[in-house]
């Protein structure tokens, strides 16, 4: 099954951006083939097989929890490919 998620990442935390800038780096680092990433201004969406977005969701997140301390993820999931969905863009 196919997953679609935008996920935005508030760190509690003085310099922000940096700490958001590298939950991106892992996050990209981190994805295997079959995951896809866009990187908006606002949000991040990933697409891909279930398992394999999740997981990949689930560890970077903690990494970056680990890492910074407090920070607040915002995800929506849809099941399926919203890359087919027109004026998803």
């Amino acid at each position: 099954m196919n997953l679609s998620v935008e996920i935005s990442m508030y760190p509690l935390h003085e310099a922000y951006k940096e700490k958001i800038k590298a939950f991106l780096d892992d996050l990209n680092a981190a994805a295997g083939s079959g995951v896809e990433i866009r990187t908006s201004n606002m949000s991040t969406r990933v697409f891909g097989e279930y398992d394999a977005v999740s997981s990949l969701l689930a560890s970077t997140m903690k990494l970056s929890m680990q890492q910074y301390g407090k920070c607040v993820f915002v995800c929506k999931y849809l099941t399926g490919d919203a890359r087919e969905l027109s004026g998803y863009d």
